[in-house]
C-alpha cells in the first residue's frame, strides 16, 4: 500500500472576514511537535499531515490539524478558512525570512499578490524512475481534480467569473503548469538542472509543475488542488491521487505507452477546469473534447477502479464523491452563500465555520 500525506495552506481572518496577518503570533506559541508552518504570506498557515496507508487515518489526522490551527487562530483573535483566496479585499503582508524576502523582491507584485492557498497531495514511489512514469501518465486527469477542489471564485471583493482563480493567479510564476514527457529521470532531473542553470528561480523549490517528484521525500507530489473548503473533499482528493499514481505506476510496469497529450492541450484543459470547476464542460481526457464535469469525473473514478478497490477506498471515494457533487465543491458554495447573504462576511464567517466542523 503506497502512503499518502497531504499539505493545506489555509487563511487567517479577523471576524469581519478580512484576512489578519497573524500566523508568526501562532506559530511562537504552539508546543512542540506540531506541524503547523508559515507559509508567503502572515496571513496564512500550513498544516501537514504523515505519511499514511490508510485514508481513515490520513482523515483522522487532517481534521485533528485543522482543528489545532483553528484554536490558535483564536488564541490569536483570528479565525481559520479553508479557503484558496480570500473574497474580501486584502492587502498582503510577505512574511520574514531571507527566501521569502528574495522573492518579493525578484518577482515584485507577484510574490506580493501571491495570497492563494493550495493543496498538495503526496504518494510514495519506489524510484525517481517510477515516479517520472507515474508523471508521464497522470497528467490529463489532473484538471478533474482542480475543478473537484475549486474554492476561488472571488479576488479583491469581486466574482472572478472562474472557480478556481487561484489556479489563475499562481500561474504568474515562471515554473507552474503541465509539463512534456519526460520519459526518463534522467531526463527529468536535466530538465530541473537546466531551468536551475537560467538564473530565473531562486532554487529547485520553485520547480511549481502540476506535478513533480518532491525533493525530500520519495514521493510524487501532486499540486494542482486548490485547498478543499471541506475536510472530507480534501480526502477524497488524496484517495484519488494515490489511486492515480497506483494506476500509473501499473500501467508502466505493464509497458504501456505514456500519455501523448501535447502541452498545449493540457494547458487548456487546466484553464477550462479552473474556469467551469463542476459547473460546465470539462475537457474529456479520453477524447481531449468537452463533455459534462460529472462525466470526466466519473471516468477519473472509473479509470483509477482496480487502485481503489485493492487499496479499500471504494466505498469512501463513492460516498464523499456522490455528497461533493450533491453539495457542490467550494466555489459553488460560496456562490450560494452570498447569493442568499448578500454579504461577503457572511460568506467567509460560514466558510470559517464549515472548516473545523
Amino acid at each position: 500500500m503506497r502512503s499518502v500525506g497531504v499539505e493545506e495552506e489555509l487563511l487567517l481572518v479577523d471576524s469581519k472576514g478580512t484576512p489578519r496577518a497573524v500566523s508568526g503570533v501562532i506559530l511562537a506559541a504552539l508546543p512542540d511537535g506540531s506541524t503547523l508552518e508559515k507559509e508567503l504570506h502572515r496571513e496564512q498557515l500550513e498544516i501537514a499531515t504523515r505519511p499514511r496507508h490508510t485514508i481513515e487515518g490520513l482523515a483522522e489526522e487532517l481534521r485533528r490539524w485543522r482543528g489545532e490551527a483553528s484554536a490558535g487562530a483564536r488564541r490569536a483573535g483570528a479565525e481559520l478558512a479553508a479557503l484558496a483566496t480570500s473574497p474580501l479585499p486584502v492587502d498582503p503582508s510577505i512574511n520574514s525570512g531571507d527566501r521569502y524576502r528574495r522573492l518579493e523582491e525578484e518577482f515584485g507584485l507577484t510574490a506580493l499578490e501571491q495570497l492563494t492557498c493550495g493543496c498538495h497531495v503526496h504518494v510514495s514511489v519506489e524510484s525517481d524512475d517510477e515516479g517520472v512514469a507515474v508523471l508521464d501518465r497522470i497528467q490529463p486527469w489532473l484538471p478533474a481534480l482542480l475543478a473537484l477542489s475549486a474554492n476561488s471564485p472571488f479576488w479583491q471583493g469581486k466574482d472572478t467569473r472562474y472557480s478556481s482563480y487561484r489556479s489563475r493567479v499562481w500561474g504568474r510564476w515562471p515554473s507552474t503548469g503541465a509539463t512534456e514527457r519526460f520519459g526518463t529521470a534522467e531526463n527529468y532531473h536535466r530538465q530541473v538542472q537546466g531551468m536551475l542553470a537560467t538564473g530565473t528561480l531562486l532554487d529547485e523549490g520553485m520547480i511549481y509543475f502540476d506535478a513533480r517528484l518532491s525533493r525530500h521525500y520519495p514521493t510524487v507530489e501532486v499540486r494542482v488542488p486548490d485547498v478543499c473548503l471541506e475536510a472530507d473533499d480534501t480526502v477524497l482528493i488524496a484517495a484519488l491521487v494515490r489511486a492515480l499514481v497506483e494506476t500509473a505506476a501499473r500501467d508502466w510496469k505493464a509497458g504501456g505507452p505514456p500519455d501523448d497529450s501535447g502541452v498545449g492541450l493540457l494547458r487548456l484543459a487546466s484553464w477550462r477546469a479552473g474556469r467551469s470547476g463542476l459547473c460546465g464542460d470539462l475537457v474529456d481526457p479520453r477524447t481531449m473534447t468537452p463533455a459534462p464535469a460529472e462525466t470526466v469525473v466519473r471516468a477519473l473514478v472509473d479509470h483509477v477502479a482496480e487502485a481503489l478497490r485493492d487499496s479499500g477506498d471504494a466505498d469512501l471515494v463513492k460516498e464523499h464523491l456522490d455528497a461533493l457533487l450533491a453539495r457542490g465543491n467550494g466555489a459553488h458554495v460560496q456562490r450560494e452563500l452570498l447569493r442568499r447573504t448578500g454579504d461577503l462576511r457572511a460568506v467567509v464567517e460560514e466558510c470559517a465555520r464549515r472548516t473545523v466542523a
